[in-house]
């Protein structure tokens, strides 16, 4: 894959056939949640987000193991009251930008996915995780709560009742339970969980992307701000498509019986 911009420490990022791969890349301390790699991948979206060729986006970790465990308790033993809220509200941000990214996003759950790491994949669209994850809230068992989006897109995901239930007891789930309530879109041997995963990015790739991108924005906005804003983003972004440059070539490519040629225009 080629490079996707920029020079990292804590994360690998790059871009081929306009599929984008996020890896969190401290398999030493679980890939936890740290102040230098949050700011990374922070710029990392942001340089993702104004590439127009960016179609689609799997965010997964170094290793076999670990997903991404969370914050990083260890290094905020050092810090301050005041240096901690400011960490907590640099990880609410990075589901916040996943989740409002204009292109698909895809967690490939290569390990476990427990408390900030869970709320990652949360906010990502798509979920596929190995056999061997597990995911969970565990924070109550601290004495703190899922507070980067878990006690808001738990329930969402899986229901009230079962999210209360993971979030209440702390407790830890493994992939097939997880697929089995909704958690997780498919569960996959650990040796094929990538192939998997980049197979659906690019599904999703050789669509339109002004489509794309707009089947996401009206899924997101009606179930945050119900049905009827829903329907009429949904009229509002159609009759747009219906001007755009894509649309025509998708006609004719469907008459001329041969693949279109995508513009995002």
């Amino acid at each position: 894959m080629g490079e996707g911009g920029g020079a990292y420490r804590d994360i690998l990022l790059a871009v081929d056939g306009g599929v984008a791969l996020l890896t969190l890349n401290r398999p030493q301390v679980m890939n936890a949640l740290g102040v230098n790699l949050c700011d990374e991948v922070l710029a990392a979206l942001g340089v993702l987000r104004a590439d127009r060729a960016v179609r689609a986006l799997i965010l997964t970790g170094a290793g076999d193991r670990v997903f991404c465990a969370g914050a990083d308790l260890k290094e905020r033993r050092a810090m301050t009251e005041q240096q901690v809220r400011a960490h907590n509200r640099k990880i609410a941000r990075i589901p916040m930008e996943l989740e409002q990214a204009e292109f698909p996003t895809i967690a490939a759950l290569n390990g476990h996915a427990l408390g900030g790491g869970c709320e990652l994949a949360l906010a990502c669209d798509l979920r596929i995780a190995a056999e061997t994850a597990t995911l969970g809230q565990p924070e109550v068992a601290l004495g703190i709560i899922p507070a980067a989006g878990g006690t808001q897109r738990l329930p969402r995901l899986i229901g009230r009742a079962r999210a209360k239930e993971l979030i209440f007891t702390g407790r830890r789930i493994e992939a097939r339970e997880a697929e089995r309530i909704g958690l997780v879109n498919a569960v996959a041997p650990p040796a094929e969980l990538m192939a998997q995963a980049r197979t659906l990015a690019d599904a999703i790739a050789r669509n339109a992307p002004l489509a794309v991108r707009g089947a996401k924005q009206a899924i997101n906005a009606g179930l945050e701000g119900g049905m009827q804003a829903g329907l009429a983003l949904e009229a509002h972004i159609q009759f747009g498509l219906y001007a755009s440059k894509d649309w025509a070539e998708g006609l004719a490519a469907f008459n001329e019986k041969r693949p279109p040629a995508w513009r995002g225009e």
